[in-house]
Formats: structure tokens, sequence, C-alpha cells
């Protein structure tokens, strides 16, 4: 049977439960010809909260699970009855009967990945992998911040260049009536908002 990639939808929050099932059941029923791979594409992301840096994993796609799966018949079938392409059956009776998993994606008749799409959605490393963290907070060139650390604490200026692979920045401040680069990273600085702004700008 040839398998294809879906996006499997699930209750939110369920979705361990699901892959769980789905690959315990595939080994116990003989299902190995209908269900490959089952996954949840996650990420690390990580954070600094009191002057602490952690690292946690977060769900990419929360309420769904990668599925690689026999789930249409071979060669384009039609259903006779729905005019839909034609499902297999052990394949659509599986997912059923799978826990948590939404009866309205399956009535739908969920299309299968591209294969581009595939690589992208798990391009995000498992939780397992030893890949680098992504910070959680996000910057964006022109985005005023304040500096919280180092030589420049205190000092407030613009980002001009991002770099969220290693979590680093360069912001652009006022020395001695000069522009300067400063280059720092994530948890060195922290955003500022329009009220702080406001109040930053002395009184006329």
């Amino acid at each position: 049977m040839k398998k294809e990639w879906f996006v499997l939808q699930t209750l939110t929050g369920k979705e361990n439960k699901v892959r769980d099932s789905i690959l315990a059941r595939t080994k116990l029923e003989g299902m190995q010809d209908y269900i490959g791979t089952c996954q949840i594409p996650t990420e690390k992301v990580s954070e600094t909260k009191d002057g602490k840096k952690r690292t946690m994993t977060k769900k990419v796609f929360p309420g769904y699970v990668l599925v690689e799966m026999a789930l249409y018949e071979d060669g384009g079938a039609i259903d006779k009855d729905t005019g839909a392409r034609a499902v297999v059956p052990r394949t659509w009776q599986f997912l059923r009967e799978t826990p948590g998993v939404i009866g309205t994606w399956l009535q739908q008749r969920p299309m299968p990945l591209r294969q581009s799409e595939v690589d992208a959605i798990l391009s995000n490393k498992p939780a397992d992998a030893s890949a680098r963290p992504r910070p959680k907070i996000e910057f964006t060139v022109g985005e005023t911040v304040k500096m919280k650390e180092g030589a420049f604490l205190g000092q407030v200026g613009v980002v001009t260049v991002v770099d969220p692979d290693k979590g680093k920045l360069t912001v652009e401040v006022q020395i001695f009536g000069r522009k300067a680069p400063v280059d720092a990273e994530y948890w060195q600085v922290e955003k500022v908002s329009l009220d702080d702004m406001i109040s930053m700008e002395p009184a006329s």
C-alpha cells in the first residue's frame, strides 16, 4: 500500500495520547502495511525569567499529529457513493477507533501533504534531538529595545540586525552623541513599549 503524509487533527492536549495509541495499536493489530511513522512536531524554545535561562519543548502545531499512512486506495479510485477519493477500509476504521481523533477531520477527506511541506515540518527537530534552542522572544529590525546587561546597561537603541538561529542581535545606540552598533544576546535586552518611550522623553 502506498503511504502518504497527513496532518491528523486531534483534541487539543491529546496529541501524545493519540500518537502513543497509534504506535501501540499498529504493532498490536499488524497494521504496519497501512500505518508508518507517527510523530508530534516539536521545537525547543528558550526564555530568561528572573535572570535564569531555561529551555522548554513546545508543540509546533497544537491539536495535530503527523502520520504517514495509506489512507486512500491506490490508483485514484473513487467511492461510488460519495464521489470522493476511495479510502482504505482498514485504515479508515483504525483511525475511527483511535481515541482523541476528531471525526469531522475524517469526514472532510483530508488531502495528503506535499513532500516540501513534510520537509518543512520535520525541519523542526523533535525534543530529543540535539538542536539549538530557539529563543522564545522574537525581535524585528527597527524595533526599540533597552539594554539590561553589560556596559551599556539602561541604554535604549534600535535593532538593526537579528540572528534568530543564534539568539543574537545588533542594537544601534547613542554613545557620546554618535550612533554605534552593539552586539547582544536576546536575554541581554528587553522590548520597550510605546508608554515606556513616552515616559523616557524629557519634559518640555
